[in-house]
């Protein structure tokens, strides 16, 4: 990290306009740090312990309740990454990833198909847009997938807290827009 510090520095300031508070923009600055480091698991715990925090609280709140905008920090990532690692004969890859859970009050989480885990599994389902151009690889854009099931389900929509605009859209449908968007 120190021999990259300035390159550092100028990549987190790109980001500063999409937090609503100064303390965000410093937890987020550490955050980052953290996934950077070589730390066996990349836990709150861990990465506040390697960048120097008492405690894991400032990363915990970046990720539970900081006010920041995801899909700012979305475009101007695209836009870094085009400019660091655009090529014309770079492809675009899309996957999906199944993350196990073991409650159902978080948006998306109904027991579907999760290839993580090879089976139907309580979890939720991501779809993820990365580009290779042969040299590196870097991610783009992602869609929590909503299971059909649980758009019509509107006691679970409501305690998972769904935003009112969340609709069902198969992945292929979800893969597109982002392809769409970047």
């Amino acid at each position: 990290m120190d021999q990259r510090a300035e390159e550092f520095k100028d990549f987190h300031a790109r980001f500063a306009n999409v937090f609503a508070h100064s303390e965000s923009r410093e937890e987020a600055r550490q955050y980052l740090r953290g996934l950077l480091v070589p730390v066996a698991r990349k836990i709150c715990w861990h990465m506040a312990e390697v960048v120097g925090d008492d405690d894991p609280q400032s990363m915990q709140r970046l990720l539970y309740s900081a006010c920041w905008e995801a899909n700012e920090a979305r475009d101007e990532l695209q836009r870094f990454v085009i400019e660091r690692f655009g090529d014309q004969d770079g492809i675009g890859a899309v996957d999906e990833a199944g993350f196990l859970k073991r409650g159902t009050k978080s948006v998306g989480v109904k027991r579907q198909y999760s290839g993580t885990a090879g089976k139907v599994e309580n979890c939720h389902v991501g779809v993820f847009l990365s580009c290779f151009n042969g040299r590196s690889y870097a991610f783009l854009d992602r869609r929590l997938y909503l299971p059909e099931n649980g758009c019509t389900d509107w006691a679970w929509r409501r305690e998972a807290r769904v935003p009112d605009d969340g609709v069902f859209k198969t992945k292929p449908q979800l893969a597109l827009e982002m392809l769409k968007h970047a």
